[in-house]
């Protein structure tokens, strides 16, 4: 039971089982059907258009960040969140940790509404960019030197998947977006340890700049025509 829940990382567990319970329960429902558009539409992949044309379906823009297209998807993600959740929820405690990656992921899940809205997205993927980012902006504001030489490793990781994010298939909006409620999350939650790496005025600008932003994301969205 150790190797399933790790006491020590209780959120990155729960994070882990949750999502491969939404992966068993979507082959179950649809067997090898189960990355098909009408599972991932089923289970609550973002769609911009149908979230414009019918607010009641916003709950997507969470949901989506536990879905996942396909067997390759959803190993690549589960590992990366195995390894980097331990890290980042060691960094920032489990709450925060909770915190910033819900941030990350619907922030990414907003820019696809916005910029990608006849896309149908799903993944961890806008979370996991969301962390990356947190610890290559806490590079830059900590004196920390393990915290340091993380965010300096991490800037090659974030950079090559950048640049992975231009091939077909993968949103590029969903991790840029995913990229900064990462970002604005590592300023607005206090580090243990490292509570005075940003001011308090800080954290405000940086909470208004994403409340601001997700304002006005979803307010452009409502107001463009549907083609």
């Amino acid at each position: 039971m150790k190797q399933i829940f790790d006491r020590d990382y209780p959120v990155t567990s729960i994070l882990l089982i949750l999502t491969s319970l939404v992966f068993v329960l979507m082959f179950l429902s649809y067997g090898f059907q189960y990355s098909s558009s009408e599972a991932l539409y089923h289970f609550g992949a973002v769609h911009g258009y149908t979230i414009q044309a019918m607010p009641e379906q916003f709950w997507r823009v969470f949901a989506a960040i536990f879905i996942h297209i396909g067997l390759e998807h959803f190993v690549v993600n589960m590992l990366t969140l195995y390894f980097l959740g331990r890290q980042i929820e060691a960094i920032f405690g489990s709450w925060k940790f909770l915190i910033l990656y819900l941030m990350s992921g619907i922030m990414g899940n907003l820019f696809v509404v916005y910029f990608s809205p006849n896309s149908l997205a799903a993944g961890a993927s806008t979370a996991l960019f969301g962390l990356f980012a947190s610890v290559v902006v806490l590079r830059y504001a900590t004196r920390n030197y393990y915290l340091q030489q993380l965010g300096q490793s991490y800037m090659s990781l974030l950079a090559v998947n950048l640049v992975m994010s231009f091939l077909p298939g993968i949103s590029l909006a969903g991790h840029l977006g995913g990229l900064v409620g990462g970002a604005l999350g590592a300023v607005i939650l206090p580090v243990s340890g490292e509570r005075y790496a940003f001011s308090k005025s800080q954290r405000f600008l940086a909470l208004a700049a994403y409340l601001g932003l997700a304002a006005i994301l979803i307010f452009l969205t409502f107001q463009r025509p549907i083609f």
